[in-house]
């Protein structure tokens, strides 16, 4: 379980790397930025890798939470770590998009409960497709 979760954070912080270095390359085309902002791109990709590669994993596969902590506890980190992310991408983007905080949590967890129940379906469709090949 642990080479497979280091696998999955690195899998994940490679490509939001890649991800926000191109954003950068998009958005700040024409502007100098820093070598010391780039630590900040790193620090993007660990925030994302660790959600993404090692929560997630963990919540969705390893842990038998009940699906509502699961929910609550994906929608928290999920929310916070984009809050984290946005500050450490633009401080200017982060006060403007402030405001919207509570609507964007409240927007994370009605996705999350959504895609539970439809990761609730396709598992145990799943699972149900293994257990009839087995009495076969």
């Amino acid at each position: 379980m642990i080479n497979q979760l280091k696998h999955s954070f690195f899998q994940v912080f490679t490509v939001t790397l890649l991800w926000v270095i191109l954003l950068v390359t998009v958005f700040f085309k024409d502007q100098s930025i820093r070598i010391v902002y780039m630590w900040n791109v790193v620090g993007i990709a660990m925030i994302s890798a660790a959600i993404f590669g090692v929560i997630y994993n963990v919540l969705w596969n390893h842990f038998t939470l009940k699906p509502i902590w699961n929910i609550v506890i994906s929608s928290t980190f999920n929310t916070l770590g984009g809050i984290v992310a946005v500050w450490l991408f633009s401080k200017d983007m982060f006060h403007f998009i402030a405001p919207w905080f509570p609507g964007m949590l409240l927007l994370s967890v009605v996705l999350h409960t959504i895609a539970f129940y439809f990761y609730a379906r396709m598992d145990s469709k799943k699972k149900a497709e293994e257990l009839n090949k087995i009495l076969k």
